[in-house]
C-alpha cells in the first residue's frame, strides 16, 4: 500500500525514469505528481541527469500550489540530482520538505512509479522514438490526457484535473445518478423475466394436457 495525503498539495512524487531513443541514446524524464490528485504538476525532458531538472520542475510544482496545503512534503529517492546543494536551497525557499523514499517513509515512491509503466508501455514504446522532439511531443500528448481526459477508477469517473480544480463534483452526481436509473432498469427487467417464467410453469401441467386433448378431438 502506497502512502495516501489528505488534501491537495500536501504530498508530491518526484522521480526520474530513463527513455531509451532508437540510436540507444538516454533521455531522462523528471516529473512531479499530487499524491492527493494524482495531477502531474510538473516535468522536464533532457539528456543529461542532475539537479538542473529537478529544481526546475519542483519551482513549478510550488508555483501552482500556491493554494494547496501549507505544509508540503516531497518524496524522493537518494539519487545526486535530488540530493544535492542546489536542491536543499530550493526546498528551503519553496517552504517544501522531503521525504527520502524508503528512507524516512515507510512506502516508496508506488504512485509515479505507476505512471511511469504507464507512460512507457500503454503509449511511448506504442510508437518509434526517433527523437528527443518526438519523445517530447509524446510525453506532452499523455501527461495532457492523463491530467484532463482519462478518469481516475480512485475518483469515481473524475480525472486528476478535476480533482485538483475542485470541478468535477457534477461527473460524480451524474454517473451516480446514471447507476441508479441502470439499477432499476436491471430491476424492472429481472421482475418482467420472473412473470414470464412462471406464465410458463402455469400452463406447464393441465392447462397444456387439456390443449393437447383439444386438437386430437
Amino acid at each position: 500500500m502506497g502512502i495516501r495525503a489528505k488534501a491537495l498539495g500536501e504530498l508530491l512524487h518526484l522521480d526520474v525514469t530513463i527513455i531509451r531513443l532508437l540510436d540507444g541514446t538516454r533521455a531522462y524524464l523528471h516529473a512531479v505528481t499530487d499524491n492527493y490528485s494524482r495531477w502531474i504538476l510538473s516535468w522536464t525532458l533532457g539528456e543529461w541527469l542532475g539537479s538542473g531538472g529537478t529544481c526546475r520542475i519542483l519551482r513549478e510544482a510550488a508555483v501552482r500550489l500556491k493554494n494547496g496545503s501549507e505544509h508540503t512534503a516531497v518524496v524522493a529517492d537518494l539519487g545526486s540530482e535530488n540530493v544535492n546543494g542546489s536542491v536543499e536551497d530550493l526546498l528551503d525557499g519553496a517552504e517544501l520538505m522531503r521525504l527520502l523514499a524508503q528512507v524516512e517513509v515507510t512506502s516508496s515512491n508506488l504512485m509515479i512509479e505507476a505512471f511511469w509503466r504507464s507512460l512507457k508501455h500503454a503509449w511511448l514504446y506504442l510508437h518509434s522514438l526517433g527523437s528527443l522532439t518526438t519523445l517530447r511531443r509524446l510525453i506532452e500528448f499523455y501527461v495532457t490526457a492523463h491530467n484532463e481526459v482519462m478518469p481516475h477508477s480512485a475518483f469515481e469517473g473524475q480525472t486528476p484535473d478535476e480533482i485538483f480544480l475542485g470541478t468535477g463534483d457534477k461527473v460524480t452526481r451524474k454517473l451516480s445518478a446514471a447507476r441508479k436509473t441502470a439499477r432499476e432498469e436491471r430491476m424492472k427487467e429481472n421482475r418482467a423475466a420472473e412473470r414470464d417464467v412462471c406464465i410458463g410453469e402455469a400452463e406447464s401441467g393441465p392447462l397444456r394436457l387439456q390443449r393437447a386433448r383439444s386438437r386430437m378431438s
